[in-house]
């Protein structure tokens, strides 16, 4: 090789590592600007976390405390988020504190928002919960981040058609006045109308106590075509609340998980679900992964 042929591949590959760092540096800058300007607009946050990250967190850190926590501020966490209620997000000492107010059952009483993630077929969460130390456990709820596969079925519309399914957690309070977490689970196997809990509750006896956090672990991973070789796992505090293969969908083409759910409210949709009281749970040290 002559010196000016050379000369010009170096100058080539030169360049060419400097237009890949230079990519890299806007690929770290868009992520800091997302997480750490909140004042980005909604449709700016939009276009990018997911994208650019199969793993991110979220701790809340970096709010001032008493601060209203807005669908903007979501947006600028999460990405594509919808369903977000400015009047019901709040920051407390580092933590996003979501208020149920009385008398209200589901989205009006409560927050039902989702957010919309790179389909995948594996993903896996960790959260920390903790209810008020007032907290009126009325009859239960729907609480914490969870995950939804294809048509994200929820609200008693059954996934029989095998297009799509969800993971989420209740609260519940039985006849017995015992109060635990229980699974809820829409999939293409459900027994009934409504979410199943397969019978199991943390913790296995007694009850879950106000004021004190629980950490939350969700493995999900999909099926592919009718076989039961989709998964789930729950893990609450170290302790195994479910863990099994699953069939969540028939449908090919509806079988990856499109989004993580955010559902804290009260209900079912019976009046004896209420509270005449507002009610507040608290949530941090979110972190969710892609893992294919």
């Amino acid at each position: 090789m002559n010196s000016t042929v050379f000369s010009r591949t170096v100058a080539a590959a030169g360049l060419l590592l400097l237009g890949i760092s230079f990519i890299s540096c806007k690929k770290e800058l868009a992520k800091s600007n997302l997480r750490d300007n909140p004042s980005l607009a909604a449709a700016d946050a939009a276009i990018g976390i997911n994208a650019i990250n199969s793993t991110w967190s979220v701790n809340w850190d970096n709010y001032a405390n008493g601060t209203t926590y807005t669908s903007t501020n979501a947006a600028n966490d999460f990405g594509n988020v919808t369903g977000w209620n400015n009047n019901r997000g709040y920051i407390s000492n580092g933590n996003l504190r979501i208020q149920l107010d009385p008398n209200a059952l589901s989205a009006a009483g409560g927050v039902v928002a989702n957010i919309d993630v790179s389909d995948g077929a594996a993903y896996e969460m960790d959260y920390d919960i903790r209810f008020h130390s007032q907290f009126d456990w009325s009859r239960g709820g729907k609480v914490g981040f969870g995950f939804s596969i294809g048509d994200g079925n929820t609200g008693g519309d059954p996934a029989w058609d095998g297009n799509g399914g969800t993971l989420r957690l209740m609260w519940y309070r039985n006849d017995a006045n015992r109060v635990y977490f229980q699974p809820y689970l829409y999939y293409r196997d459900q027994p009934g109308q409504y979410g199943d809990d397969f019978g199991l509750t943390y913790p296995a006896s007694g009850s879950i106590q106000k004021g004190t956090t629980y950490h939350v672990h969700l493995y999900i991973k999909s099926n592919t075509g009718s076989n039961t070789d989709g998964h789930v796992q729950i893990v609450i505090n170290g302790t195994v609340l479910l863990d099994r293969d699953i069939r969540w969908t028939t449908n090919d083409s509806k079988r990856l998980i499109r989004g993580v759910t955010f559902h804290t409210f009260r209900g079912g949709s019976q009046s004896y679900w209420e509270s005449s009281t507002v009610g507040y749970i608290y949530y941090d040290n979110l972190s969710i992964h892609k893992i294919n």
